[in-house]
C-alpha cells in the first residue's frame, strides 16, 4: 500500500514538473517566431499620449546609490511640466533624505517623503502607499533607488495607457554589476531568461505578464480602486499583478524600456532576497489560486497560466519531494508503469524547475540578445537550481509555522546596495 501512494505521489510532481516544461518550450518558441519581426518593427513611436505621471522612489538607507537615480530623473526627456518625482525616504538613518532634500530643493517637480521611525521601516509596500497619497499624476511610475533608466523610459512606458484595456506596465530589468563577480553574472543570466523571453512570451501569448515592482506602473485610478499595495504580502509587485486582471485590466511588457539595477553581490544577500521573493510569492498563490480560478474576467489559457506563475515557486519544494519519494522507489520494487517517469524526470529537473529563468529560456534569451560569451555560464546555473532548493523549502515552511500559529510573519528584509553599479554608468550613457 505504501509503495502505491509513493508511487501516485511521484507521477503527480513529475506531471506537475512536465507542465512546467511545455510552458518553457513555448514561451522558447514563440519568442525565436516572433524575433525576427520584432526587429523590423523596432523603432520606437512618439507618443500621443502624454499624461501626467508620478514617480515614486522608496528609499530606505540607499545613500550610495539615491543621487545616481535622482540626477537620471533630472535627465528624462518626459515634459517636466508633466512629472513629477516622489521620493519617499522611509526613516532612513543614513544621508539619504539629505541627498534627496538637496535635489528637491533644486528641481521643483522633485518631492521628498520623510517618515519616522514609527510609521517606516515596514517594507516597501508600505513606503509605496505613503508616497502614492502624495502623488497627482494620472499614471504612477515606480523605481527602486538602484535603478538607472533610459532618458526616455518615461515616454515608452506610459504610452501603452493610451489602450483603456491596459491597467499597467513593465519594462525590461537588466543588470548593471554583471561583470561584478560570479553572483552578478548568474543573476543576470536569470534576468535575461526571465525579461526577453518569459515576460515577451507572455505579453505576445496575451497571458498573465507580471509587474516586477519596479520599472513600471499603473493608472492611479485602477491603483486607488485596488487599495494600493498590499503591506501583509512580501510580494507585494505579484500582488498587484493579480488584482490587475482579476479587475479587467491587463498588464502591458515593454522590452525596449530597458533599466539597469544593481544585483546583489554575495551568496548571503542572494538568500536574503530569494527568500523574500519565494515567500511573498507563496502568500500570493494561497490567496488568489482560487480567485483565479472563479474569476469571469480570464479565459481557460489565462488561468493556467496563472496558476503556474502563482506556484512557481513551489517547484523548487516539489523538486525536494520528488529525490525523497524517488529514492526509496528506485530500490524498493516499484511499478514498470513507472519507468518512464524515471526518463522524463531526469530531463526536466534542470529545465522545469521554473524557478527564476530557466535553462531554454536563458539559452535563447542570451542568444537573441547576442551574448555569446555569457552563454558559457549556463551550465553553472544548476548551482542556483540547487541553492533555491533550501531557500524556497525554507519560505515554504516558516510560511505555513505562521499561518498554523496564526501570525502575519513578515520581515521585510531589504536588499543592501552598495554603489558598485556607478563603475559601470560611463558605458550606459549612449542609452
Amino acid at each position: 500500500m505504501l509503495i502505491e501512494v509513493l508511487e501516485t505521489l511521484f507521477i503527480l510532481l513529475t506531471a506537475v514538473m512536465v507542465a512546467y516544461l511545455v510552458r518553457h518550450y513555448i514561451f522558447t518558441i514563440t519568442v525565436l517566431k516572433t524575433a525576427q519581426k520584432k526587429k523590423t518593427n523596432s523603432k520606437t513611436q512618439n507618443s500621443v499620449y502624454p499624461p501626467t505621471v508620478s514617480i515614486l522612489v522608496p528609499a530606505r538607507n540607499e545613500e550610495r546609490v539615491i543621487g545616481r537615480l535622482l540626477q537620471r530623473m533630472t535627465e528624462l526627456t518626459y515634459p517636466k511640466e508633466n512629472l513629477q518625482v516622489i521620493v519617499v525616504d522611509d526613516a532612513s538613518t543614513d544621508d539619504t533624505g539629505k541627498i534627496a532634500e538637496q535635489y528637491s530643493k533644486a528641481y521643483n517637480y522633485i518631492e521628498v517623503v520623510k517618515r519616522d521611525k514609527k510609521e517606516g521601516g515596514c517594507g516597501k509596500a508600505s513606503a509605496l502607499n505613503a508616497g502614492l497619497r502624495h502623488a497627482d499624476g494620472e499614471i504612477i511610475l515606480c523605481f527602486d533607488a538602484d535603478y538607472y533608466p533610459q532618458r526616455d523610459i518615461v515616454e515608452k512606458l506610459v504610452k501603452e495607457f493610451a489602450d483603456p484595456k491596459v491597467g499597467a506596465v513593465q519594462g525590461r530589468v537588466i543588470v548593471l554589476n554583471e561583470p561584478q563577480n560570479i553572483v552578478t553574472r548568474l543573476v543576470a543570466l536569470e534576468r535575461i531568461g526571465g525579461y526577453c523571453v518569459d515576460q515577451e512570451a507572455r505579453n505576445k501569448l496575451g497571458l498573465i505578464t507580471q509587474f516586477g515592482g519596479t520599472v513600471g506602473g499603473f493608472r492611479r485610478e485602477l491603483l486607488e480602486s485596488l487599495g494600493g499595495w498590499d503591506e501583509n504580502l512580501l510580494a507585494e509587485d505579484t500582488d498587484l499583478t493579480f488584482r490587475v486582471y482579476l479587475a479587467g485590466y491587463s498588464v502591458k511588457y515593454v522590452s525596449d524600456a530597458e533599466c539597469y539595477e544593481e544585483a546583489v553581490e554575495s551568496w548571503q544577500a542572494y538568500w536574503k532576497q530569494r527568500y523574500r521573493w519565494a515567500k511573498g510569492h507563496m502568500q500570493c498563490a494561497f490567496k488568489h489560486s482560487l480567485n483565479v480560478l472563479r474569476s469571469k474576467k480570464l479565459g481557460f489559457i489565462e488561468k493556467v497560466d496563472g496558476l503556474l506563475l502563482l506556484n512557481v515557486y513551489f517547484m523548487p519544494v516539489a523538486v525536494l519531494f520528488s529525490w525523497i519519494i524517488g529514492v526509496p522507489l528506485f530500490f524498493l520494487k516499484f511499478s514498470q508503469c513507472l519507468t518512464p517517469f524515471w526518463t522524463v524526470i531526469s530531463i526536466s529537473l534542470y529545465s522545469a524547475v521554473g524557478n527564476f529563468a530557466p535553462f531554454y529560456e536563458i539559452g535563447v534569451g542570451t542568444y537573441l540578445d547576442g551574448r555569446t560569451r555569457a552563454q558559457w555560464l549556463i551550465p553553472l546555473l544548476v548551482f542556483t537550481f540547487l541553492y533555491n532548493i533550501p531557500i524556497c523549502t525554507k519560505a515554504f515552511l516558516d510560511l505555513l509555522v505562521s499561518k498554523l500559529a496564526g501570525k502575519n510573519g513578515n520581515h521585510w528584509d531589504k536588499t543592501a546596495h552598495s554603489g558598485n553599479g556607478n563603475c559601470y554608468i560611463a558605458s550606459l550613457l549612449k542609452h
